[in-house]
């Protein structure tokens, strides 16, 4: 039969998990694999794959746990689509995958896990155990997720793998100097800019960088935020950010940007780049930042430790602690050339989009 890989993603959220579910559906496709996605009516991830020309297939909003009326439907419609490999990045899917891998019997087809979120928590008990029993894969992102599943689940370690998340590096490669970037974002050319971009959330840090800049005397180092509220969750956080500001007179050390596409140019614009959250999973951003040959001052935990190589490639400072960020930032400022740029680069080339998908290729065992 010849392969066809269906991507489902019944949230109807819009951020890096449906994003990254949405990148390699259209990945695939270029490749010359048949691919479909199968989502929720109107949910972003239909929006946005109907603009990429991707074939979609409607689902209807299900339960997290024992929907089998809704797993009995989504294996008819596996079956009608001809699909061979079903790919979920969401845990919410998980159990209605598994279900419809249970009432496909002999038809069954190829179940793959791409591990977005840490576990955090155990998950050895029998339910969790007979849902994971269905996955014919389970794709983490890193080492240290790898070894989270060995230890907090009973899932088999023969069905592990590690394959990185997927970036195009190409915008991230342009001659672009810092002089162009800066102009474009409207940013002295004088001034030493520590940058951070993600939407104004207590979760992303920018109060903590703020409060990292009050501890840092020099009024040549300054902070760029690129980035907006999040949408129809109201401007609290940023209300707070604004009072930071003001009550710490950083008006002119202080520039905010709203999102843009040209994403490269803001970490051409930088000379630093501050990983601010407690313990991102991944950090598609990080590697963003190493993409384009600008250092990261990052926290401590989740993810971060292991792409910098545990410092090798970037500064570490103690999660949540404005201290310990604003001596690591100074670090960098006395000695800014202690990371070498085409080092990170060159090391970025990893999670180059296209060496990511030939590891699914092998992984999922595709023809096209």
């Amino acid at each position: 039969m010849n392969t066809k890989i269906g991507y489902i993603c019944s949230s109807t959220s819009w951020g890096g998990l449906e994003m990254n579910q949405l990148r390699n559906a259209i990945w695939m496709q270029q490749r010359g694999h048949r691919v479909v996605v199968l989502c929720q009516q109107n949910a972003p991830i239909h929006i946005q794959s109907v603009a990429a020309n991707l074939p979609v297939q409607l689902i209807q909003k299900h339960r997290k746990y024992y929907d089998f009326a809704a797993g009995k439907k989504l294996a008819k419609l596996i079956q009608a689509q001809e699909i061979s490999h079903l790919i979920t990045r969401d845990t919410r899917d998980l159990s209605l995958g598994a279900i419809a891998k249970t009432f496909a019997g002999k038809k069954a087809f190829h179940f793959s896990y791409f591990m977005e979120m840490q576990l955090g928590v155990k998950k050895t008990n029998l339910l969790h155990t007979i849902r994971f029993r269905q996955l014919d894969l389970w794709s983490c992102p890193l080492n240290w997720l790898e070894k989270q599943v060995h230890t907090l689940t009973r899932f088999s370690k023969s069905k592990t793998t590690v394959i990185p998340s997927g970036l195009d590096l190409h915008p991230f490669s342009s001659a672009q100097t810092q002089t162009d970037a800066r102009a474009k974002l409207e940013l002295p050319l004088d001034k030493i800019i520590v940058g951070l971009i993600g939407r104004f959330d207590p979760h992303k840090g920018q109060v903590l960088l703020l409060e990292a800049l009050t501890k840092i005397q020099d009024p040549q180092v300054c902070v760029c935020l690129l980035g907006e509220p999040t949408r129809n969750e109201g401007t609290a956080y940023f209300d707070k950010i604004q009072s930071t500001i003001a009550e710490n007179k950083l008006q002119n050390r202080v520039f905010i940007r709203p999102f843009r596409e040209d994403i490269a140019s803001f970490y051409r614009a930088i000379d630093v780049f501050v990983m601010a959250s407690k313990a991102e999973t991944f950090g598609m951003v990080t590697i963003e930042a190493m993409a384009s040959g600008t250092p990261t001052v990052g926290s401590n935990a989740g993810g971060t430790p292991e792409i910098l190589q545990f410092g090798e490639l970037g500064y570490l400072f103690e999660p949540l602690n404005a201290t310990s960020l604003a001596d690591n930032i100074q670090k960098f400022v006395e000695n800014p050339s202690a990371i070498d740029r085409k080092t990170l680069q060159e090391v970025a080339r990893k999670y180059d989009h296209n060496h990511v998908c030939e590891l699914v290729e092998r992984e999922l065992h595709l023809t096209q």
